[in-house]
């Protein structure tokens, strides 16, 4: 395979380790070239097998530059078979290496793990749910940093541990929702030499109602003789407004089996109050567990940085690749399209230039030489 003007470590060295899954004397098409294929027609817009072919055969000119195609573009059957049979778990462990090649995660920086469901993978005739992935999200890196699938019949408990142990985390603070709040995956976080923030609801028994109690008592003593920090932030425009108000307490000696959670420094709340022009005022709280050791701004920044996988990670794989309307279904394809669509995510939010990521889809696919900019990022 020749070079798109590629540095070495580029983008497609990283899934050179993948095994091909298909019977080795039938093989036309080098897997490489259906990756390298399948990534620049889903950059600029492709989202169905079909689509994936005509784009490689509008480009084919240009595509023989730089990869082998001995035998053409592949036939979107050929396509589909290859995803379908490809092993999630390799194609994982490849972004993985990629992204770490793309950037260093900063001392502190949020790392929020949550899962989001294709929500037309199902297969009703062969029995299949839709899959459920769990990605980690860097905030300041704008990157997702890797996938997991939840396993059929399981839940989201289970794909966190995986996906930590592919990540080096150290140095970081991991936001997870009240899903991942468990005592073993705190201490995974903390054995990675990382600080988690947990957030906190019915499912841990007592514990949401111990500290949601904890918190009443102080604010009722006007915080008396209770060590804590407190912070606020308030954030106003079109006839809205938004108070957030953060406190950390240190009093988690009176917590319900707090011993057993390893790390454990402090507890938090957050409270939400929103006005709207002509509308009632809505408050709403949060609690959370936590291993910072102080610092309600870092506090601050973590609980609300938490919410980037759901506003632009989770957003723009439905608004922009359209990924809940998907119809790939068969074998391990919907789990390695998700993959694709990251990977496509991830460089068009590295490069550089100005206009939403639609913009750059639909620009990446009228100048190859914006495409190259992109893979290049």
């Amino acid at each position: 395979m020749s070079s798109i003007k590629q540095p070495s470590g580029s983008l497609l060295t990283h899934f050179a380790s993948l095994e091909d899954p298909r019977t080795a004397y039938l093989v036309e098409h080098p897997l490489l070239d259906i990756v390298a294929l399948t990534i620049c027609a889903v950059i600029c817009g492709a989202e169905t097998w079909e689509a994936i072919e005509a784009y490689g055969q509008s480009k084919s000119a240009w595509l023989k530059t730089f990869l082998g195609l001995p035998h053409g573009i592949p036939s979107h059957d050929t396509i589909a078979r290859v995803f379908a049979l490809l092993e999630p778990t390799q194609l994982q462990d490849c972004f993985v290496s990629w992204v770490k090649s793309l950037a260093e995660l900063s001392l502190g920086e949020v790392v929020s793990l949550d899962g989001k469901s294709a929500r037309h993978s199902y297969d009703q005739h062969r029995g299949k749910g839709a899959i459920h992935m769990v990605s980690a999200w860097a905030g300041e890196n704008q990157l997702v940093l890797g996938p997991v699938k939840v396993a059929d019949k399981s839940n989201e408990i289970t794909a966190i541990p995986k996906l930590l142990n592919l990540l080096d985390v150290s140095g970081c603070i991991v936001t997870i929702d009240a899903m991942g709040a468990q005592k073993a995956i705190a201490k995974q976080i903390i054995d990675q030499g990382a600080d988690y923030l947990l957030s906190l609801k019915g499912n841990q028994g007592n514990l949401h109602e111990d500290v949601e109690q904890l918190f009443d008592w102080a604010r009722q003593t006007d915080f008396k003789n209770i060590e804590h920090e407190a912070y606020q932030t308030i954030d106003k425009g079109h006839g809205r407004l938004e108070i957030r108000r953060y406190w950390l307490l240190d009093q988690v000696e009176y917590l319900e089996d707090a011993q057993l959670w390893e790390g454990l420094q402090r507890v938090g709340m957050m409270e939400a109050e929103r006005r709207l022009e002509g509308k009632p005022t809505t408050t709403e709280r949060r609690y959370f567990l936590t291993s910072l050791d102080g610092g309600v701004e870092r506090f601050a920044d973590a609980s609300r940085g938490h919410w980037g996988i759901e506003n632009k990670l989770h957003w723009s794989l439905d608004v922009v690749f359209h990924e809940d309307d998907s119809r790939i279904r068969k074998g391990h394809a919907p789990e390695n399209m998700t993959v694709m669509r990251k990977i496509a995510l991830n460089l068009l939010a590295k490069e550089s230039s100005k206009g939403s990521q639609n913009t750059k889809r639909l620009k990446a696919g009228w100048d190859n030489d914006f495409l190259i900019q992109v893979l290049l990022a």
